[in-house]
């Protein structure tokens, strides 16, 4: 059974997120700008894995930098910051809001 398209959902959220993102300061302002010019247009499933092995379906939210993106985890219902490696996107337990997520590196 193909898994559901998320990608409404995980826009909805992020706008949600956008929308109420204090950047009264200027590294928020900065971060949200960083955000915005990394966002997908459209999110898009890929495949992250997990540690012990384990597989699962989520849904891209930023481009990879080279190093990091974030991708929204529907099982969960949060996102997450994933290394990026030759076999795919890693989780590597940085989970919580799209923004957080992000600045944290």
């Amino acid at each position: 059974m193909p898994e559901p398209d998320h990608a409404e959902t995980v826009l909805r959220l992020v706008g949600a997120e956008i929308a109420g993102f204090d950047t009264t300061l200027p590294a928020d302002a900065a971060l949200l700008a960083e955000f915005r010019a990394m966002q997908v247009k459209r999110p898009r499933p890929i495949t992250v894995t997990f540690p012990g092995g384990l597989m699962q379906t989520c849904w891209s939210v930023t481009r990879s930098d080279g190093a990091y993106s974030v991708l929204y985890l529907p099982r969960a219902g949060y996102f997450t910051l994933c290394v990026d490696s030759d076999f795919g996107p890693l989780d590597f337990g940085v989970h919580g809001p799209a923004l957080g997520c992000f600045g944290s590196v």
